[in-house]
């Protein structure tokens, strides 16, 4: 039975090596040639298929307190040639919670998502929202920055005042 086993692990290392190692050269002329049919079936180029344009992509909020819900508002402009509704628009986990107008932007209007966090835990973080528009574009942007942890008291204790409140 070993033998067998041991026949059949040097079968299947020598298929997984010779898998490895096969190698298809593909000359620059033929990528060129691959990628223009790739584009073309996706009827897509990389300048016709922007017609979301924000006005940051990133947001650092900084140093934030714990327990402090933040807010910042993210512009864009429909800088494509016809309109589009926002299909969907996700955040990365349920810490961070997306707001949008689920009406048609129509060709050169500016809209706005409200994207909103909640400084729960301490620490940093980067949290990334995926915008899904006209079907089956996407968009990423990201929060960022540094919660810290806040004291548990909103002052510190002040002991000398319990032994006044004893000599009463």
């Amino acid at each position: 039975m070993k033998k067998i086993i041991t026949i059949v692990s040097c079968f299947m290392f020598s298929m997984v090596a010779i898998a490895q190692t096969s190698v298809t050269k593909v000359s620059k002329k033929d990528k060129t040639a691959i990628n223009k049919s790739v584009m073309s079936e996706t009827g897509a180029t990389a300048a016709s298929s922007e017609s979301l344009s924000f006005k940051e992509n990133e947001f650092d909020f900084g140093k934030i307190p714990q327990g402090k819900p933040v807010t910042h508002v993210f512009e864009f402009v429909n800088t494509g040639k016809k309109p589009f509704v926002l299909d969907k628009v996700q955040a990365s986990c349920g810490c961070t919670t997306p707001e949008w107008n689920k009406d048609t932007v129509a060709v050169g209007a500016t809209a706005f998502i409200n994207v909103g966090f909640n400084a729960a835990t301490e620490g940093p973080f980067i949290k990334s929202i995926i915008i899904t528009y006209n079907g089956d574009q996407t968009k990423q942007i990201i929060i960022k920055g540094e919660v810290w942890k806040t004291p548990a008291t909103s002052a510190p204790i002040n002991n000398s005042l319990k032994s006044l409140q004893t000599e009463q």
